[in-house]
């Protein structure tokens, strides 16, 4: 086994095993080989995880912000020294290429680090003058300990987007990967530690989802984040709500890509790529819905195609390959299942289709052209390589069908008229836009949805109102009266 870590979890700044726990196979995905074998928390190993974690909180929290920044930088800057072998580990525990994770994961969680460790210090409150000299203070607090859920496309990335805030803010922090992808998280882990961070401010535990449960539904558990799908994140904002717990949702989506006729081509299809190819396509922002207007849909069409026979698909630890396998046979199948659906209600198969032959998860990506808004693979989120080409004529139409959905994650559109562009986003039902670019994710921009894609941000400024809560002080300096 290839990338067995010392034990399952990591909790008070050292690894621990419980072999009682349901075992975890952690699988390869370009080979179907298992490349570490893990175990699920215990109720035992949750208590731990919670108990430590409430025994650092309040420590961490009376440093000051200048140190609690320090370490978090000081973690990123390892996490970047070692971004070769940490995006080893992720292509290993995910399948995506060496050439994405190497760019965009473990250099991702080391850019919120630093970010949050720079946010840390300026974490202040306000002074509020009353008549009469009385005044107001607030004070920012944390909440106490936050339990983050991740989901398995972007393990490493996740991990930190949920604990970097939340640390800043001077919370201690639970988080549990997907068992699909459970090897990166325990490196970070690792990794703050080294950095300098007391043992127990950051807890990885593993398991499937009656660990998330047994975290979400324990009355120490003053916050809860998740990155899943809706089904999942219904189930789990309603578990915390029991609690009055404080939550971050962000989910699925089936997000709308509008290309206008005036748009660059070259650029739009740039757009349609990392919008539903981009990690084997799965990613929770893409745009899958790509609505091009009926005067540059055939060439649309063709250029794309042309791009795609580009695609070096193959070995994902080789940098030359830059489209990898599916992260799991199940999800393989789910997507196949929607490619024969898409196939049986009329959609025309464009491009792809198909599972390569061979070892691994692989199937290349897929295009569906004359698409209509009730078919299914235009109402449900796929989460694989499979775009949707849909016609349109006018802005005001394929507006409405583009907010014609239950989720609100991401939108884009391409064109060329500015004007149109910012009027387009603005009425998109969507929390995070694009214009003439699609899934950028730098930390110093708010990420997350509306409807049912999600509650709360991630990322940016608005993060910390998440991790973070305002007390209010009033004090006066006159004397007080009563009515009696």
């Amino acid at each position: 086994m290839r990338a067995q870590p010392q034990a399952s979890h990591f909790i008070n700044g050292a690894y621990v095993e419980d072999t009682a726990g349901a075992e975890i196979d952690v699988i390869f995905p370009a080979t179907g080989e298992v490349i570490a074998k893990l175990h699920s928390a215990t109720p035992a190993i949750i208590e731990q995880a919670i108990t430590s974690s409430l025994a650092a909180q309040a420590d961490w929290e009376a440093m000051t912000g200048t140190e609690r920044g320090r370490i978090l930088r000081r973690a990123a800057d390892i996490i970047r020294e070692r971004n070769h072998d940490l995006s080893v580990l992720e292509t290993l525990d995910t399948g995506k290429p060496y050439q994405e994770t190497s760019v965009a994961d473990a250099t991702s969680g080391a850019d919120a680090l630093e970010y949050f460790g720079g946010l840390a210090a300026s974490l202040t409150g306000e002074h509020i003058q009353m008549p009469d000299g009385d005044f107001v203070y607030t004070r920012r607090e944390a909440l106490g300990v936050c339990v983050g859920i991740g989901a398995w496309n972007y393990p490493t990335q996740i991990a930190c987007w949920k604990a970097a805030p939340a640390l800043a803010c001077g919370n201690t922090s639970i988080f549990k990967p997907s068992e699909t992808t459970p090897l990166s998280a325990l490196k970070v882990a690792e990794i703050m530690i080294e950095a300098g961070a007391p043992a127990g401010i950051f807890n990885v535990i593993q398991g499937y989802g009656d660990v998330g449960a047994a975290l979400v539904t324990d009355p120490r558990v003053a916050k809860v984040s998740l990155t899943g799908s809706v089904p999942t994140g219904r189930k789990v904002y309603a578990a915390a709500a029991a609690g009055m717990k404080h939550v971050t949702m962000e989910l699925g989506g089936k997000s709308p890509m509008i290309i206008f006729d005036d748009a660059d081509v070259e650029n739009a299809v740039s757009g349609a790529i990392l919008g539903n190819f981009y990690s084997s396509g799965q990613v929770c922002s893409n745009g899958t819905r790509v609505f091009v207007q009926k005067g540059i849909k055939e060439a649309f069409l063709k250029r794309l195609a042309e791009r795609l026979e580009n695609a070096v698909i193959g070995d994902p630890l080789d940098p030359e390959t830059s489209f990898g396998p599916m992260v799991s046979e199940g999800q393989l199948n789910i997507v196949m299942n929607y490619i024969e659906k898409g196939k049986e209600e009329g959609a025309r198969l464009a491009f792809g289709g198909a599972r390569i032959d061979g070892e691994g998860f692989y199937l290349q990506p897929t295009v569906f052209a004359d698409v209509t808004d009730d078919m299914t693979i235009a109402r449900e989120e796929i989460f694989g390589p499979v775009m949707s080409v849909l016609d349109f004529d006018d802005e005001d139409e394929v507006l409405a069908r583009a907010n014609d959905t239950e989720f609100g994650l991401a939108a884009g559109v391409f064109t060329n008229d500015l004007t149109r562009a910012h009027r387009v986003v603005a009425g998109f039902e969507a929390g995070t836009c694009y214009i003439n670019t699609y899934n950028d994710a730098p930390v110093e921009a708010p990420f997350g949805g509306s409807k049912a894609s999600g509650v709360g941000r991630e990322n940016s400024k608005a993060a910390i109102e998440h991790y973070s809560e305002l007390k209010t002080v009033y004090v006066r300096l006159s004397d007080l009266e009563a009515p009696f």
